[in-house]
């Protein structure tokens, strides 16, 4: 039995040509892992946008939910870390659909092994743009504020946002800085440091969009996970191997 890890999907994005092609693809994928997934494990910005007022939630989604119900129904858990484009699960997916949703970095045991996980946003980023825009968009009273929008213009307001901010990247599209410029694998030595024996073996992270696979020490691995909508990658962890890979029909 394997422990599955996917992340940013951005499902439902402006930006994407085909989006109800991308959720299918997601789909397909999850039935793929079904039969030996112990444990599946969503790594953030699995929606581009997403706001749950008090009796509505966005449109969409249907196939990836209800797949979602499948694995829990079923007894395979599902864990859902929010990322930065999935700030706002408040309580649908956690009643709904079984998941357990994580609003912090955790550290978990998984098969005798020890793994630190967080979507990625903000450890260790040097912007202070997007410190105060994560700050802003965390704020309990701007949630509030914002569910006075009709959903209509709520939620468009925030696939546009996502959409611009989506295209910008396309202008400028990710790629690794290298070991000692990325501020993950800065984030994760130091954490490392700290930790000294009791270090996790293994730091998972989304967020970036970008596929890495690098060892910080004779013990400690980073994994950066990729995406769903370029690249089609995951991973899996059967309690010896860890693997990255790219999802091929």
């Amino acid at each position: 039995m394997k422990t599955y890890f996917v992340s940013d999907a951005h499902l439902g994005s402006w930006a994407l040509q085909d989006r109800l092609a991308n959720e299918k693809k997601l789909v397909r994928w999850m039935d793929s892992i079904k039969p030996d997934c112990e444990a599946l494990y969503l790594m953030g910005d699995m929606i581009d946008f997403w706001f749950e007022y008090k009796q509505a939630v966005p449109k969409g989604y249907t196939r990836f939910f209800g797949k979602i119900a499948e694995f829990t129904d079923g007894g395979i858990p599902v864990y859902w870390f929010a990322g930065n484009h999935d700030i706002w699960l408040f309580d649908y997916v956690q009643q709904e659909l079984g998941v357990i949703v994580y609003f912090q970095d955790m550290e978990v045991v998984i098969q005798g092994k020890k793994f630190y996980m967080a979507h990625g946003d903000g450890l260790g980023d040097p912007s202070k743009q997007f410190r105060v825009l994560r700050g802003f968009f965390h704020s309990k009273f701007n949630q509030q504020l914002f569910k006075w929008l009709h959903p209509d213009l709520g939620l468009k307001f925030g696939l546009n946002w996502a959409r611009h901010s989506r295209m910008k990247r396309e202008d400028n599209p990710e790629t690794y800085l290298g070991e000692n410029k990325e501020y993950l694998i800065q984030f994760s030595k130091k954490h490392q440091t700290e930790k000294a024996a009791d270090a996790p073996d293994f730091y998972i992270y989304g967020h970036r969009h970008i596929l890495l696979d690098l060892m910080l020490s004779a013990k400690s691995r980073i994994i950066i996970l990729g995406d769903w909508f370029r690249l089609f990658t995951y991973a899996s962890f059967d309690g010896t191997d860890f693997e990255l890979l790219s999802f091929e029909e």
